[in-house]
């Protein structure tokens, strides 16, 4: 593969082509925060934590770290008052949802976002997708997966695949960033067993 020079925070970084520019920073030891990003999976670029800023020709945008391909002589920066304010004003949407999660508390301290600037509605997840994407992309099980749009969007384990799979594989309940997924699976096992122990026997 032919070698790609960027510069990120005024850093060189060697890169090869196909990589983006997240593969290149980790690379190059360069920190760029991720919540909905696993390597084995393709970019999905929900949670949007790892923005940064491309200067290309000239001009200067925002994206995603972890879907941006890397180019020549593109110059990345991955913090800046910019950034850094979307930053926080994302974990504080995401602190809504899911208050308890470490993984947001620890960024929350970073960025100086406030927990309580937004009315608490706790359904424990972020909607990163790394569960749905995991249990389709790598374990092709599709034991979850999303339901609903918009504000209603949440994730649901299949019932009927996943009190056959689940059980004996849980590889993506180390990816949830909010640790819920443990919990939607639990529930949904003993909600599962619950309406099977409710089925009138059948007559004699």
């Amino acid at each position: 593969m032919s070698e790609i020079i960027l510069t990120i925070d005024n850093k060189q970084v060697k890169a090869e082509a196909g990589m983006t520019v997240l593969e290149a920073a980790r690379k190059a030891g360069i920190y760029i925060p991720t919540l909905c990003y696993f390597e084995k999976l393709k970019p999905y670029t929900a949670c949007r934590i790892c923005m940064v800023e491309i200067e290309a020709r000239g001009r200067v945008s925002l994206d995603t770290a972890c879907s941006r391909p890397v180019a020549p002589n593109l110059v990345v920066r991955t913090r800046s008052e910019r950034i850094d304010k979307i930053r926080k004003m994302l974990l504080e949407l995401m602190l809504a949802h899911a208050p308890e999660s470490v993984p947001l508390q620890e960024l929350a301290r970073e960025y100086g976002a406030d927990a309580d600037r937004f009315e608490k509605e706790p359904s424990f997840c972020i909607l990163c997708g790394l569960c749905v994407r995991y249990c389709d992309e790598v374990a092709k099980k599709n034991a979850v997966t999303f339901v609903d749009r918009g504000t209603r969007r949440e994730i649901m384990f299949i019932p009927e695949i996943a009190l056959k799979e689940c059980w004996d594989c849980k590889e993506c309940f180390a990816l949830c960033p909010t640790i819920a997924l443990q919990e939607a699976y639990l529930l949904t096992k003993a909600l599962a067993s619950a309406s099977f122990s409710l089925e009138p026997e059948p007559e004699q």
